[in-house]
């Protein structure tokens, strides 16, 4: 883990961070969580589909950073009912604890809020337990969780939520 104090900023994400984005997910997945290739093109699809589709009135992506070094991720798409739903959310390993993670989240929940969103949703897997200390330390509730096999591993799928 860095030891120095980093400058973090917060852009919006761009076409040029899509390969950078897809490549630390598929990575990461597979070393930390043994995820095997079709992790990859999943993310690559909900990506492309962003990039293609998206309502940037009520739709957003970030990449926090320090300088031209990329940190990490986050999305808030539309879905159903008039909720948000929250996507991508990664931080680079080097950035973990030092408040990127919640910085994201924080601009994340401000936009869905100024969007209009009645809340947001979010799919994780239960193995991600510091994903969910910073979701439940924010507000959001488990709602389900459920066994499965993807990916190419036995993972407990949660869904979370948080309404305004």
């Amino acid at each position: 883990m860095r030891r120095f104090r980093m400058e973090i900023g917060i852009r919006d994400f761009n076409a040029g961070d899509a390969d950078w984005l897809i490549a630390e997910h598929a990575t990461h997945y597979r070393d930390a969580e043994g995820f095997d290739e079709t992790f990859g093109p999943l993310v690559a699809e909900i990506i492309g589909a962003f990039l293609e589709d998206h309502d940037a009135s009520c739709e957003r992506g970030w990449i926090a950073h320090d300088g031209d070094k990329r940190l990490g991720s986050i999305f808030c798409v539309a879905s159903d009912g008039g909720m948000a739903k929250l996507r991508l959310f990664y931080v680079d390993k080097e950035a973990r604890g030092t408040g990127v993670a919640q910085a994201l989240l924080d601009r994340c929940l401000t936009f869905a809020r100024q969007s209009g969103y009645s809340g947001l949703t979010l799919w994780t897997h239960e193995s991600h337990r510091a994903a969910g200390a910073i979701y439940k330390r924010n507000g959001f509730a488990r709602v389900d969780a459920k066994e499965v096999h993807s990916f190419g591993v036995d993972l407990v799928e949660e869904t979370w939520r948080i309404h305004f």
